[in-house]
Formats: C-alpha cells, structure tokens, sequence
C-alpha cells in the first residue's frame, strides 16, 4: 500500500476518530489493492468454478 493512499484516506475521515476506524478502513483498502492485483495476475475463478466451491461450503 502506498502512503499516499493512507494519508488521503485519513484526510477522509472526520476530525475526530476511533483507531479501529481507520484500521478498518486500512484493512479494506489493502484487500482491494490485493484483489485488483489477484485479477492483473489472472488469479480468479469462473462462475463454474465459484459455484462449484460455494455447493461445497453450502452443503
């Protein structure tokens, strides 16, 4: 992650805040940058392989 996303995402905020908020907001920001990354990589799964994976946890 870079820095300038963290300082842009606490510019964000309101001026008052909780640590948890804003490690929340860290921690969602991270798994979109890693999920955007997972995609570039080529790192997904079709509908048929995701359904095929929920039936298992679903059954």
């Amino acid at each position: 992650m870079k820095k300038s996303t963290v300082i842009e995402s606490v510019n964000k905020l309101p001026d008052e805040f909780s640590i948890d908020e804003i490690i929340e907001r860290l921690i969602i920001l991270e798994k979109i940058e890693k999920g955007r990354q997972e995609v570039k990589e080529g790192k997904v799964n079709t509908d048929e392989q995701a359904k095929a994976k929920l039936s298992k946890w679903l059954n």
